[in-house]
């Protein structure tokens, strides 16, 4: 049986109910310490509201989320002040400002070619039948990979779901581990967050 969360109502009730703890607030430690490009394109999955995508816009790159939920795609823009140029554009709706620019529809529908990539939540929220698919579709749209964040906390539940190193290593052969740390979260004593490069 599939896991509730391959229902896109799910994500949408979540964010209904202000269900977002995988919301940061502030750009995230590993993309702040570990980025290094200034420049072309980065696709940023399931990007919710994340104030990353700021940070990398600020940094001269192009940025593109894919975002299901019309909440999320408003909020990135209302709690910055700013008024998105609106459009349809195939399977999304398209909001735009700046360097940033959010598709708001299903991720497996996207097509075009990004320079890199920035995952700090998404193949995490994914449960096992869907990680194949979806890093294929990263691989064949990704021209020079990018950074990948996961969680191995040892159990079955989620989101977020583990990954093992193993798995990553499966899905994204070049996968280089740049980062292992211990993360603070009760539910899953001694988990670790990992930050791969690939």
């Amino acid at each position: 049986m599939a896991h509730p969360s391959t229902d896109p109502e799910f994500w949408h009730q979540r964010w209904r109910d202000g269900q977002i703890g995988f919301h940061e607030g502030v750009p995230n430690d590993a993309l702040t310490k570990l980025w290094t490009a200034s420049d072309g394109s980065v696709l940023v999955p399931l990007a919710g509201k994340t104030a990353d995508l700021g940070w990398l816009a600020e940094r001269g790159c192009d940025v593109v989320g894919v975002e299901l939920s019309p909440l999320a795609c408003a909020a990135w823009f209302e709690e910055r002040g700013l008024v998105p140029e609106r459009d349809r554009s195939g399977a999304y709706e398209v909001w735009r400002q700046g360097r940033v620019t959010l598709l708001q529809g299903d991720m497996f529908a996207l097509e075009g070619r990004f320079d890199r990539c920035w995952d700090r939540a998404a193949l995490v929220a994914l449960p096992p039948e869907l990680r194949e698919p979806y890093a294929a579709l990263l691989r064949r749209l990704v021209r020079r990979g990018g950074l990948l964040v996961t969680f191995d906390h040892g159990g079955s539940d989620g989101p977020p779901f583990a990954v093992s190193d193993a798995e990553v290593r499966r899905l994204f052969p070049s996968a280089v581990e740049v980062r292992r740390r211990v993360m603070e979260d009760a539910r899953w004593p001694g988990a670790e967050e990992v930050v791969w490069r690939w």
